[in-house]
């Protein structure tokens, strides 16, 4: 999945926190930001409460559940700045759509 298709698939599916903006940041592969105040995903690399600092590859291990959350972000593999329980939020709204 490209980032622009999961861009997609995040706005198709209300794949925010109400409320809150959480950018998730890969590097230099860019970002996605889930605003929860306008009700969007977009690759902005605006202001957010929270951000999630994590590779491209490790995202898509994560997303495809080959990555475990909490084990990544106790590698380090994952970085929250910010509010943990957005992330949290997040990942919850990020696992029912792979179900």
């Amino acid at each position: 999945m490209t980032k622009h298709e999961l861009i997609a698939k995040l706005h198709a599916h209300e794949g925010w926190v109400p409320g809150k903006r959480i950018r998730v940041d890969f590097g230099s592969e860019g970002s996605i930001l889930a605003d929860g105040v306008q009700q969007s995903v977009s690759d902005a690399a605006d202001a957010a409460d929270t951000i999630i600092g994590i590779s491209w590859t490790d995202w898509q291990a994560l997303s495809d559940g080959r990555l475990d959350p909490m084990g990544a972000f106790m590698s380090g593999r994952l970085r929250v700045q910010g509010d943990i329980s957005d992330a949290v939020q997040l990942g919850s709204r990020l696992k029912d759509l792979r179900s």
